[in-house]
């Protein structure tokens, strides 16, 4: 059975996400990718991410109206930074052939990449992305097609309180010089927020309802003075914080995936259906209103919500597979 069974269905799911999503797809209980674009398209939909570069997905997303960020996969990214040749050879063969009928405005290079326990990886991820942004130049789509990279929490040492926001200092060796050249590009800074992530390490000190943007106390940055209601807008300024610290004080965060599991394990407090339709409402409410952080008020917050369906071939705990 589809987890999608219906559109009726899908419009209430809908009702409560972003027009911004993640369109996972590691699972086998999914709508067709020629489901998904027509839900999407009658959802209002306007901006998707996904993981690869699926030729069924981009074929059915053709004359959508939908945009799409697609990914380079971490597995393709030691062999494209050996050289721009072999980034024209992907871009030849799963942008290009699409265009301009299906809106592909982004390449992801990689995923997660900074932080994560592959040091090979951290090398490559930068002359990847150059390899690819230079062949997008030679097609004259470097204007059109935006080359970014998506990060985890895990490359900053400390987020707590947003004003202490700062990178590891492992991982700012490759950190800096890669924000030098998504700075030379215009390219934003791509953060993977969690408040459930961060709420289910520490839910002893942390209160659901900041995380979950319900009334609460919230906290106060003594540094900057700024009063935080939600984790959410905290996580970010967090960002903008560590960005400033290392020279990017004017480029813009957005983030690149956020949600909440509504099923869990045992030691997943926070996890259910409750708490993910109640985060992802007030997500919702909170970007309609198109308005910054405290530490960024003038820069609207953009968000993509993590995801349109639950995966149930993902491996790891319970809420991996649950994110719908």
């Amino acid at each position: 059975m589809k987890d999608c069974s219906s559109f009726f269905l899908c419009l209430l799911i809908f009702f409560f996400i972003s027009p911004n999503v993640c369109y996972g797809r590691i699972a086998d209980n999914i709508p067709a990718p020629s489901e998904v674009a027509t839900l999407l398209r009658r959802a209002k939909i306007k901006n998707i991410r996904i993981y690869d570069a699926d030729h069924s997905v981009l074929t059915a997303f053709e004359n959508s109206g939908v945009e799409i960020v697609v990914g380079l996969g971490n597995e393709f990214l030691k062999d494209i930074s050996i050289g721009e040749d072999r980034a024209m050879n992907w871009i030849k063969e799963n942008v290009q052939p699409f265009l301009p009928g299906t809106l592909i405005r982004g390449i992801a290079i990689g995923n997660e990449i900074l932080g994560s326990t592959d040091p090979e990886l951290w090398e490559v991820l930068l002359p990847a992305a150059q390899n690819v942004y230079s062949a997008l130049q030679r097609l004259d789509l470097n204007k059109k097609i935006l080359v970014q990279t998506a990060h985890s929490e895990a490359v900053f040492a400390t987020s707590y309180p947003p004003s202490a926001g700062a990178f590891k200092e492992d991982v700012l060796l490759y950190m800096r010089p890669l924000l030098q050249f998504f700075s030379r590009i215009k390219s934003p800074f791509y953060i993977n927020a969690y408040p459930f992530l961060a709420y289910k390490s520490d839910a002893e000190h942390i209160d659901v309802n900041y995380a979950l943007f319900k009334s609460n106390p919230g906290i106060r940055d003594n540094k900057t003075k700024l009063h935080y209601d939600n984790m959410f807008e905290a996580q970010v300024d967090a960002a903008y914080a560590a960005l400033e610290k290392v020279g990017f004080p004017k480029m813009e965060v957005i983030v690149s995936e956020t949600g909440w599991a509504s099923k869990g394990d045992a030691d997943e407090p926070g996890a259910s259906l409750k708490n993910a339709k109640t985060y992802n409402s007030n997500l919702r409410k909170k970007l309609l209103k198109k308005k910054g952080t405290p530490y960024r008020p003038k820069i609207p917050v953009k968000a993509y919500v993590f995801a349109l369906f639950n995966e149930n071939l993902k491996p790891g705990p319970t809420s991996e597979r649950n994110f719908g």
